[in-house]
């Protein structure tokens, strides 16, 4: 059984996704429509390479609405399932998931708007896909990106495990800045938080203003998206999320606040040493707290001993105890970029191949 693809949002994720579906030559999935912000294209049969010639090509694509797109595949739906996949980080695609999934159509998305937002949307997206026979709804790439975290989650849930905690570094971009920044290895050379800000910003692994990864928001809605898997009626109001960029620098522009973050050097130099001298790394970490009812994000420290102390790069690792597992069970690897978040989109869609195929 062929699965028919639509892609909102062909930017880095959603053109490596393609590129993926391509290189392989999947024989079970077709990718029949891809749009951005501004055009659409819809074919009745695959897609080729020159898909984002024939996208930009006014002759061949038509101006991009959610209704006009949902109504270009509803022709196709009779005959093969139709898997939509949001790869916008957009709230209004997000909001229109309940559209879908009453129209026939199965979702994957890494945009965490859906399951981190408004409260009522993700009751009501649970609430269409919990019957028999329903579409499916797949969001593995919202946290750790190809890494197998919420699919792991699930499968403790549902067999009947107690979440006791889950505990993790969930942002690439602070894992990569406090790995380099608080570190036990006597070898290293000692680094001014700015510096090492900085330098993550040039490699890309910021977002162009770094205070949307300091201020902790990326990290809190995964937070949000596993408590509320594990039963939790999470949302940002109710979980504590330390913003670590320096309140007087919250409201300057972007070039202000790089040129004026040395200034906070010592604030964060004394944190670190703090930790230092009880044998203690600094960690930004994310914890869904079942138990005592208190998740958060927050800058934290642990021993030489403990796995978040280790960590290397920019990888995430999220440890996940439980009844049956006392010892956590840890999930550790790269937790971002296109080519990862691209595989797990690709596995989400596989497995939805598979339970649509008689």
């Amino acid at each position: 059984m062929v699965v028919n693809v639509a892609i909102v949002g062909v930017g880095l994720v959603g053109s490596e996704f393609i590129r993926q579906i391509l290189t392989t030559q999947s024989k079970r999935i077709a990718v029949v429509a891809v749009a951005n912000s501004r055009q659409m294209l819809t074919s009745t049969t695959p897609l080729t390479t020159s898909w984002k010639d024939d996208l930009a090509s006014s002759a061949a694509a038509k101006p991009f609405t959610l209704e006009g797109f949902t109504a270009s595949l509803s022709a196709s739906k009779a005959s093969h399932p139709t898997v939509v996949v949001d790869c916008t980080s957009n709230e209004t695609v997000a909001a229109y998931y309940p559209t879908w999934i009453e129209a026939g159509f199965h979702v994957v998305t890494p945009n965490k708007k859906a399951f981190s937002g408004d409260l009522a949307l993700y009751k009501r997206i649970k609430e269409l896909t919990s019957q028999a026979g329903s579409p499916l709804v797949y969001h593995e790439s919202t946290v750790g990106a190809g890494l197998p975290v919420i699919n792991t989650l699930n499968d403790l849930v549902n067999t009947g495990d107690k979440i006791v905690k889950i505990e993790g570094i969930f942002s690439g971009t602070l894992s990569y800045i406090f790995n380099n920044f608080s570190t036990l290895d006597t070898q290293a050379k000692p680094a001014k938080f700015s510096e090492v800000v900085t330098v993550a910003k040039e490699l890309g692994y910021t977002e162009p203003d770094p205070r949307d990864d300091l201020n902790g928001m990326d990290v809190a809605r995964k937070v949000i998206i596993l408590g509320r898997l594990a039963g939790l009626d999470l949302t940002q109001e109710t979980i504590q999320i330390e913003n670590i960029v320096p309140e007087s620098l919250r409201q300057a522009d972007a070039s202000e606040f790089m040129k004026n973050l040395p200034n906070f050097d010592t604030h964060f130099e004394q944190l670190n040493k703090e930790a230092l001298q009880n044998g203690q790394v600094l960690r930004y970490v994310g914890l869904v707290d079942p138990v005592h009812g208190k998740s958060s994000v927050t800058l934290a420290r642990y021993p030489a001993s403990h796995p978040f102390a280790s960590l290397k790069g920019s990888d995430n690792i999220i440890a996940f105890t439980t009844e049956r597992f006392p010892s956590p069970l840890i999930i550790q690897g790269s937790g971002a970029g296109a080519a990862v978040t691209a595989f797990g989109i690709y596995s989400d869609i596989l497995k939805i191949a598979e339970r649509t195929r008689h």
